[in-house]
C-alpha cells in the first residue's frame, strides 16, 4: 500500500470532513472552558444582562481565604486518595481471575459492568436503602458479625467510607474491562516461557504481566483520578442534595455547585472551577511524567 504524501488539497479535505466535529468540540467544550476563566476574573458580573463591572483577582483571593473551600480541597483529595488505589487493586484482581475462567466469565463481566452503565441516581437510592441505619442490608450483615447498627448517611465520622464504598462498587466494572482488554493484549507465550523457567504465578505477574500491563494501569489510574476530582452525582443524591452530615462530604464541584447554583457568586464559581482544573492538570502531568519512566510498551 503506498501512502501519498500530503498535499495542501487533501489537507484542505480532511479538515472539511473534521470540521463538523470540530465545531460542535469548539463550541460546547473549549468555549465554555475559556469563558469560565474569563468570568473567573470577574469581580462584579450581571449574569443576567452580562454586565462586567470590575475585574482581578478579588474572587481567587476570596476562595483561598474561604474554609469551606479548603474543607472540600481536603474531602476531594481524602474520597480520591480512598477510592483510586482500592478500585484499581480490586478491579485488576477480578480481571485476573476472569481472564483465567472460561465458565460463565460473559456473564459475571456483564454484571460487574451493569452497575457502571445504569443511572447514578438509580444506583444512590439503593444505596440509601443497604445504608439506612435501621433496616439496611449493611448494617443487618454487620449484626450478624456481632458490629450494632451504623448510621451511614447521618454520621460525619461514616459519610466519607460510605460515599467511597459506593463509587468504588459502581466503577469497578469499567476498571474491569479495560484491564481485560489490556490482559488478553499480552502474548500468552510469555508466560509460558516464564513458566518454563520455573517461575510460580505471583513471579509470572510481578516480573511479566504487571510491567506488560502498565500502559493500561496507567489509564486507568489518571482516568480514576480524574473521576474522583470531579465527584458530584454521587454526594448529591446519596445525602439527598447536601454535602453530607456536617459537610462530611464536601467536594471541589459540590462546593462550586452551591456558589454559582444556590449563592449566585458566579465569578467565585468559575474560580473554583479554575482551581479544580490546575490541580486535575498538575496531578495528570505527574502522572506523564511517572509513567514515561515506569510503563513497558511491547
Amino acid at each position: 500500500m503506498m501512502i501519498k504524501k500530503p498535499t495542501l488539497k487533501s489537507t484542505f479535505t480532511g479538515f472539511l470532513y473534521l470540521a463538523p466535529m470540530l465545531l460542535i468540540l469548539l463550541v460546547f467544550n473549549i468555549f465554555p472552558i475559556l469563558d469560565s476563566f474569563a468570568m473567573s476574573f470577574f469581580t462584579k458580573y450581571n449574569f443576567y444582562t452580562n454586565q462586567i463591572g470590575q475585574i482581578g483577582l478579588g474572587n481567587f483571593k476570596t476562595l483561598f481565604s474561604d474554609p469551606n473551600f479548603w474543607l472540600a480541597l481536603k474531602n476531594t483529595l481524602i474520597f480520591v486518595i480512598g477510592v483510586v488505589p482500592i478500585s484499581i487493586c480490586l478491579s485488576l484482581g477480578i480481571a485476573l481471575l476472569l481472564n483465567h475462567i472460561r465458565f460463565l466469565a460473559g456473564f459475571f463481566k456483564t454484571v460487574y459492568f451493569l452497575p457502571f452503565v445504569t443511572s447514578t441516581v438509580a444506583i444512590s437510592l439503593v444505596w440509601q436503602w443497604i445504608y439506612n441505619d435501621q433496616y439496611g442490608l449493611l448494617n443487618l450483615f454487620l449484626r450478624h458479625l456481632g458490629i450494632g447498627p451504623i448510621n451511614w448517611l447521618n454520621n460525619p465520622k461514616w459519610a466519607m467510607p460510605a460515599l467511597i464504598i459506593m463509587t468504588i462498587w459502581k466503577g469497578l466494572g469499567f476498571n474491569i474491562i479495560l484491564f481485560l482488554a489490556g490482559l488478553s493484549n499480552i502474548d500468552q507465550r510469555y508466560e509460558r516461557v516464564a513458566q518454563i523457567d520455573g517461575a510460580n504465578k505471583w513471579q509470572t505477574f510481578r516480573y511479566i504481566i504487571f510491567p506488560l500491563l502498565s500502559p493500561m494501569t496507567f489509564l486507568v489510574t489518571v482516568m480514576s483520578i480524574i473521576s474522583g476530582f470531579k465527584v458530584f452525582d454521587e454526594v448529591f443524591v446519596l445525602f439527598g442534595g447536601s454535602p453530607g452530615p456536617g459537610q462530611a462530604t464536601l467536594t471541589l464541584v459540590f462546593y462550586l455547585y452551591q456558589k454559582f447554583y444556590t449563592e449566585w457568586h458566579y465569578g467565585l464559581a468559575a474560580a473554583s472551577g479554575v482551581v479544580l482544573f490546575f490541580l486535575i492538570l498538575i496531578v495528570t502531568i505527574i502522572n506523564y511524567l511517572y509513567s514515561r519512566k515506569h510503563i513497558y510498551y511491547v
